[in-house]
């Protein structure tokens, strides 16, 4: 089928989410999981995409500042650039070139608990620490700052228990659920 919409996946550890996302949107007609971008050469996410059969940019963290990036996502076209466990700050020529074409997903409900160094255990360790009653995850548009493009989407959980391995795994369920129907809704009526 012509004009596919392609998407292209940034991520640098386990790729849980990648793989969430291959399984869920691969077998679409419409669509084209066109290349995983990773910052790291022997991160298991390498692994999940040469199981789905995709293709890997490998890359060093200089190159998302020397344009060996930005090079290579202007030759794919990606209709959508979706950030699954990627730890790097998005620079300011791909996030203005790419503007309202760049969703990430956050671990917390932003603004709360993001910024440089909020990722992953770090955020729910803190949730659990200040004693909040509330997480959740958020999905939001990147740009040049981390964690402060326009959201997306949110939802929200109460917390039941007060261990953050236990809400990291509530809200893992839950971004594995949501992030490939936003993905699709952001294809079919992004801000481009």
């Amino acid at each position: 089928m012509e004009n596919k919409k392609k998407i292209v996946v940034f991520a640098s550890g386990n790729g849980s989410g990648f793989e969430n996302i291959c399984k869920k949107l691969s077998d679409l007609e419409y669509l084209e999981i066109s290349k995983l971008y990773c910052n790291n050469n022997k991160a298991p996410v390498l692994d999940r995409a040469k199981k789905y059969g995709i293709k890997k940019f490998i890359f060093q963290n200089q190159d998302l500042k020397n344009k060996k990036v930005l090079f290579d996502l202007q030759k794919v076209k990606p209709d959508l650039i979706v950030l699954a466990g990627f730890l790097r700050k998005i620079p300011f020529d791909i996030a203005n070139e790419f503007k309202y074409k760049i969703i990430n997903i956050h671990p917390s409900l932003l603004p709360k608990y993001g910024g440089k160094g909020m990722y992953g255990d770090n955020v729910h360790k803190k949730v659990i620490e200040n004693n909040e009653n509330e997480s959740g995850f958020t999905i939001h548009y990147v740009d040049q700052n981390y964690d402060e493009g326009d959201i997306i989407f949110q939802k929200k959980i109460q917390i039941k228990k007060k261990d953050a391995i236990n809400l990291a795994q509530e809200v893992l369920k839950l971004e594995h659920k949501y992030y490939p129907k936003i993905i699709l809704k952001c294809l079919s009526n992004g801000k481009t």
